[in-house]
């Protein structure tokens, strides 16, 4: 089994070198990708599948989580191709050593498109709960993702910035995305470094700017915005900034108190190790991101750009 998963072996299936898709479900394969780490990752606790030729793997607008909804399944292809389809339409290729369909695992989302074997396709797959097990075994797997995630981000907000203020939508509210047991628990691990201060009207980060932090908010609540326009609300709980320490590029939006706010800061060396000692603070990070994907995708695709 080792040896026929292996990509590094002669004859096998080897993955595409650049990316050739950017989707809500699918991941942007890029320089950060490694197919040789996310071979490890699903191979943990992965199951392997056959998928016939010709055959959806997954549909279309599927829900992940109702009482008739399927468990979601992420997949890592390993032999074959799978095509991607919007209303129908062929819009890209998933080849060998690519993973796909991560977002509804990751986030309970929907599926935004149809992944249709185009051969015969081996597939390894994970559920929600094997997705969890294997980051326990390779938290490492999470910072890949969130790079690649980030990239197809900044991709959004770039179009995003580019629109007519009058195509947006109102705000959407980030808070609550770490409960009060890993509040705890980061602070503990940070040492117990107190909060913060932020008075009305501060500017937090600015767009263009250098990141060294990212921010988890404890009180009050703050304005993100893009280009002028707001287009997040984070209050207890919400977190904003990890973009920045994830590709380490410049700030891709402004953040503005909106009252008087606490916040834990998390400095990148911080921000690294927590992740690799708690693959649950990674995962909620995976889900915020993938969240916040899919809101800024349908913003873009409300804005027509």
């Amino acid at each position: 089994m080792a040896d026929e998963l292996d990509f590094s072996k002669p004859g096998a299936a080897k993955p595409a070198p650049e990316a050739v898709r950017n989707t809500v479900q699918g991941t942007a394969q890029s320089a950060v990708y490694s197919p040789a780490l996310a071979l490890e990752f699903f191979r943990a606790t992965g199951t392997v599948e056959i998928k016939p030729a010709g055959k959806p793997i997954f549909v279309e607008n599927e829900k992940s989580t109702g009482f008739f909804a399927k468990g979601a399944r992420m997949y890592l292809l390993l032999d074959g191709e799978v095509g991607l389809m919007i209303k129908n339409k062929f819009f890209g290729v998933v080849k060998a050593g690519e993973i796909f369909g991560e977002l509804a695992v990751i986030a309970g989302l929907a599926r935004s498109a149809t992944a249709m074997a185009k051969a015969d396709c081996k597939v390894l797959s994970l559920d929600e709960k094997q997705f969890h097990a294997a980051l326990q075994k390779t938290p490492d797997f999470a910072l890949m993702l969130m790079s690649s995630m980030g990239q197809r981000l900044r991709q959004s907000i770039a179009k995003l910035a580019a629109a007519p203020s009058a195509s947006a939508s109102p705000p959407v509210d980030r808070s609550n995305a770490i409960d009060r047991k890993m509040l705890a628990e980061l602070v503990r691990a940070l040492g117990g470094q107190p909060p913060i201060p932020y008075g009305l009207g501060k500017v937090i980060v600015a767009e263009g700017a250098v990141g060294a932090s990212m921010y988890v908010v404890l009180d009050g609540h703050a304005a993100i915005s893009i280009g002028g326009r707001v287009v997040e609300r984070v209050g207890p709980g919400g977190i904003f900034g990890e973009m920045a320490l994830v590709d380490r590029t410049a700030r891709a939006a402004t953040a503005m108190a909106e009252s008087d706010c606490s916040m834990i800061l998390i400095a990148r060396n911080d921000f690294i190790s927590l992740i690799k000692a708690k693959p649950a603070f990674g995962a909620l990070l995976l889900k915020a991101l993938a969240q916040r994907m899919q809101y800024l995708a349908q913003q873009v695709s409300l804005a027509g750009v």
